[in-house]
């Protein structure tokens, strides 16, 4: 029986840039990443925007403020020193009343209690910026926002890991824990430490070591839409003025790495775990539980899921969708627009107890456990210190020989 110093289960960016920090920190330590895809960033990790958000839209004291400011720059600088794919096209926020100006002045608030750089442009120019956008009276924009290619991230990552003498162990299913056995569809390992980076099934396998019991998680399908005409129509991100009651920022373009436009995503619930297309990869009893907690959320209207559901769930209609991310520009062709392209789902932690979803990251752990419940968005972007925080975490609960201590941060 293959025995490890640490094992991390899941091999996302959250995963791989846990065994990074570790096998820095630690490099005789035996790490293993167990993947049950055939590569790695199958999921989540590989199928986001792309974009390296900068950090000015979450409240100064969450950790996904900070997360979101310092990965920002550490994501931008490691792509430049690997020579990996970056676009630096910024961002502007727009409005489109008085309404949504106060909506930019709280961002704005934000941007400079979290130390990101944030500038008010007025329309003159936000023409020099974009001549393509559209705003009321004035717009934010945010020089630090890039576009990276995700799964490119996530290869060199890989690469890295690897270069460091950690295994990666792919098509590998977690099946359970049983004493100190870790279970997988190829046998059982054993280790000193357990990292649980799974993703959308953290909640899970979190419970067979009895954490995560007050959380759940819901899946939620984004979709983007690729504008097909061109790549000069638009010439930077463009955000509409978000709800920062819910953790979806709004349809708006995207500026890719390769100069591509799209429009998205969606937030529709979706009805299993990987519930990409159709009926694949259906599961009964996710999808019973998943339904019973959608139902739950529709029936008590919490945090207004049922207008939010009906509204997502019309984004399917491709003209309803297009004509959504019209407000923000002055001009492109309704149809130059292609077909929607592969969707992601997004793990969104509900707590089962007030049916909220949990909007900053949670993890638990003990001296034998560690669990990443909620690498909620923008995750991608905050990898780097968030593993170095995670890793932080571990140290001081290995050393501790006291009862299970859970760390719930919001």
């Amino acid at each position: 029986m293959k025995f490890y110093d640490y094992i991390i289960v899941g091999g996302g960016i959250i995963g791989l840039s846990i065994a990074r920090e570790l096998k820095t920190r630690f490099p005789k330590n035996s790490i293993c990443i167990i993947e049950k895809e055939s590569d790695v960033a199958f999921h989540s990790s590989g199928r986001n925007s792309g974009v390296l958000h900068a950090g000015f839209y979450y409240s100064a004291n969450s950790l996904k403020a900070k997360f979101t400011r310092d990965g920002n720059r550490e994501m931008t600088k490691y792509c430049e020193e690997k020579g990996l794919k970056i676009n630096k096209c910024g961002k502007l926020v727009v409005a489109t009343n008085e309404e949504e100006l106060n909506g930019l002045v709280e961002l704005k608030k934000r941007a400079e209690k979290n130390g990101v750089e944030l500038n008010w442009v007025k329309e003159s120019e936000v023409r020099k910026i974009d001549p393509n956008v559209k705003t009321y009276k004035k717009a934010l924009y945010s020089p630090s926002t890039s576009s990276v290619d995700p799964i490119e991230v996530c290869k060199s990552i890989k690469t890295d890991v690897i270069n460091l003498g950690v295994d990666i162990i792919r098509n590998t299913q977690y099946l359970g824990k049983s004493n100190d056995e870790i279970k997988t569809s190829k046998g059982s390992f054993r280790c000193n430490y357990f990292i649980n980076a799974a993703g959308l099934y953290a909640d899970k396998i979190a419970k067979d070591f009895k954490f995560g019991e007050k959380y759940t998680i819901i899946p939620f399908k984004g979709i983007y839409l690729k504008y097909a005409k061109n790549k000069t129509d638009v010439l930077t991100n463009i955000y509409p003025v978000p709800n920062l009651a819910n953790p979806f920022l709004g349809v708006h373009f995207t500026k890719t790495v390769d100069d591509s436009i799209k429009i998205g995503p969606t937030a529709i619930p979706a009805f299993w775990r990987e519930n990409y297309s159709g009926l694949k990869n259906f599961n009964l009893n996710e999808f019973m539980t998943i339904l019973y907690y959608e139902a739950k959320l529709f029936i008590n209207n919490s945090f207004n899921f049922r207008s939010l559901a009906i509204e997502e769930m019309r984004k399917y209609m491709k003209s309803y969708f297009i004509n959504l991310s019209l407000k923000m520009v002055k001009k492109v062709d309704k149809n130059g627009f292609g077909q929607f392209m592969r969707p992601g789902i997004r793990a969104q932690l509900l707590n089962k107890d007030t049916l909220e979803l949990v909007q900053d990251f949670v993890v638990e752990g003990d001296q034998q456990s560690f669990h990443i419940l909620n690498a909620v968005s923008p995750g991608f972007t905050c990898a780097f210190p968030f593993s170095r925080y995670v890793v932080d975490q571990i140290v001081v609960k290995q050393g501790r020989q006291k009862e299970n201590v859970n760390e719930n941060i919001s």
